[in-house]
């Protein structure tokens, strides 16, 4: 017969992942009572979604890095010099706005292959190899745009970031349509849920008690509605969370369910280890930079279609964003350690405290204040978690 795990034991289980839920749930109820009437508003969620995207798709390929013991200082830089070029081809040379999507993710894709061949082939740490791109590729948007910002994209490439799908089912008041979405996503993640639970039961696995299951499906379920219902009656469905949610599918399948994905963590949980049991650490470490700079690509193309221009200070800064989101959601310093679901949280901590500081009027310098002692607590947070599991 299968054990079930009680509420206490399952909260002991999963206390760095369940604890960042309890923290994003903290501080959205912090500065919902700073801003009653504005922060949890349909527009401020709307805005949230198309401003801070950007901060969950680098945390994606972020993940992969830090789990693989790694780290990228130059997402930001990748994120302006592929926005860039969007920008020169698209509204300089006049080709059409995808040729502009195209050559931003190719451009990607081959930074993150150059900075890829050197930590995997040649050596260097990841620190210095992307250290030295933060500063390459941040001159070189200086030179590919002359120290000169450019707008505006033309309509396709602006909808990447603000465009919406609506009307499209009708509604009254609201969109049905991106209710049916939402609603077909909450079904799918019960299902995916329930599959799961079904699987470690097979295993003769320990599973949490059926009510504590239901229980979290159904409060998943209408919190997701809830904000479902609160995008239908602003605008609709955002494209770009379109994108981010295709994203995070084909990138958490590839983390948890694919060969490549179990190479990643096993070689940042021992890297000797896991080159003994016949893993290519080369060709693994190769792979996350290269999906790094194509990520880094996407978030070049949406945050340029967001601005509705290329402009050379883009992504400053983005990827203290990145790097905090993963660390906050539970990736531990060592890596072997990690979840997408908890790089996400984190990424949404972030982007829910840029906004909720922006709207009480704090300024620049207190926002990377409060940032930077978030983030130091999440890696205390880790050090912590490290030595009570030794203990």
């Amino acid at each position: 017969m299968t054990a079930e795990i009680s509420l206490v034991d399952t909260l002991k289980a999963n206390l760095r992942q369940g604890g960042i839920f309890i923290a994003f749930i903290a501080i959205v109820v912090l500065f919902w009572a700073f801003n009653p009437d504005t922060f949890l508003s349909s527009g401020n969620l709307t805005n949230i979604v198309l401003q801070y995207s950007y901060i969950l798709i680098l945390a994606i390929g972020m993940l992969f890095v830090i789990v693989l013991a790694q780290i990228d200082l130059s997402v930001g830089s990748v994120v302006a010099v592929t926005g860039a070029l969007s920008g020169v081809l698209v509204i300089k040379q006049g080709y059409p706005w995808w040729v502009g999507v195209v050559a931003a993710l190719v451009m990607g894709i081959l930074i993150g292959a150059f900075q890829g061949f050197w930590v995997a082939y040649v050596g260097i740490p990841g620190f210095i190899v992307t250290l030295a791109g933060m500063l390459l590729f941040r001159g070189l948007t200086y030179q590919v745009l002359d120290n000169v910002s450019l707008s505006p994209f033309p309509k396709g490439y602006y909808n990447i970031a603000n465009g919406f799908l609506n009307g499209l089912l009708g509604g009254n008041g609201f969109d049905v349509f991106t209710l049916v979405i939402f609603g077909i996503g909450v079904a799918g993640f019960a299902y995916q849920q329930l599959r799961t639970r079904r699987a470690r039961i097979s295993y003769n696995q320990a599973v949490e008690a059926m009510w504590l299951f239901i229980v979290k499906i159904v409060l998943t379920a209408v919190v997701v509605m809830w904000f479902a219902y609160k995008l239908s009656t602003e605008r609709g469905l955002p494209i770009v969370l379109i994108l981010l949610a295709i994203l995070v599918l084909v990138f958490g399948t590839l983390a948890s369910s694919t060969m490549f994905g179990r190479d990643v963590y096993a070689i940042g949980g021992n890297k000797s280890a896991a080159a003994l049991s016949g893993i290519d650490v080369k060709k693994v470490t190769f792979w996350c930079y290269v999906n790094m700079g194509f990520l880094a690509g996407v978030a070049g193309v949406v945050y340029s279609a967001r601005m509705n221009g290329a402009q050379p200070s883009a992504g400053n800064m983005f990827e203290l964003d990145a790097i905090a989101a993963c660390f906050i959601g539970g990736a531990s310093t060592t890596g072997g350690i990690g979840r997408l679901s908890g790089a996400l949280i984190g990424g949404l901590i972030m982007a829910v405290m840029s906004n909720g500081m922006q709207l009480m009027g704090a300024s620049t310098s207190t926002q990377q204040i409060v940032k930077g002692a978030v983030l130091l607590l999440a890696v205390a947070f880790d050090v912590w978690n490290k030595q009570r599991a030794s203990a």
